[in-house]
């Protein structure tokens, strides 16, 4: 009788096959080029490093690559339905709802910043007027918004950082899905209206 055993041996990852027209990049790659997207915004992309490094977060000119739409912590709430929640659990239900817009959260302000198409202020220029009753605004042009650095998406006490973060360049939030989280929001707000 011979033996038959069967030895586990070392876990080999499969092979990827190549697909034409697929192009497959690291995590960390696609964040590399969202950081030199996002420091595009300057006249001095290096002005924006130095700024990550030494406070975490950078002052970056809204209206030429990017705008943001100023959500208030409570119509984010009113949304979920709740009161209040821990970070995480309010972060993972907003990526769920925007679809995995990136999203700035600003704990010192309760304030999340859904980063946006650079046309957003000026073609939701009406319905922007409409939602101020609830404390949303498009920013853009003119406009400096704190974008904390990619790797900073844990909350922490009154430091800004990414709520739903960023996964690639150009990224963004698809207007429509995220007025119809602000529609949602007002109408669960409407007795709020002044």
């Amino acid at each position: 009788m011979t033996d038959r055993t069967i030895r586990p041996g070392p876990v080999v990852p499969s092979r990827v096959e190549p697909v034409s027209g697929v192009l497959v990049h690291s995590s960390a790659d696609r964040r590399l080029a969202a950081e030199h997207w996002l420091l595009s915004t300057l006249p001095e992309p290096k002005q924006g490093l130095r700024q990550w490094r030494t406070t975490g977060v950078a002052m970056l000119p809204l209206g030429t690559l990017f705008s943001a739409i100023r959500l208030p912590g409570r119509l984010v709430l009113a949304v979920i339905g709740a009161h209040s929640l821990p970070s995480a659990e309010i972060d993972t239900v907003l990526e769920e709802a925007l679809g995995g817009a990136p999203v700035i959260c600003d704990p010192r302000h309760h304030r999340y910043y859904v980063l946006m198409p650079a046309s957003v202020p000026t073609s939701w220029r009406e319905a922007v007027d409409d939602w101020r009753v609830v404390d949303v605004d498009a920013l853009g042009r003119g406009t400096l918004l704190g974008v904390p650095k990619l790797s900073r998406t844990e909350p922490l006490p009154l430091d800004t950082y990414w709520s739903v973060p960023m996964e690639s360049a150009a990224a963004l939030g698809a207007p429509l899905t995220v007025a119809r989280f602000i529609a949602a929001a007002r109408h669960l707000m409407g007795a709020e209206q002044p």
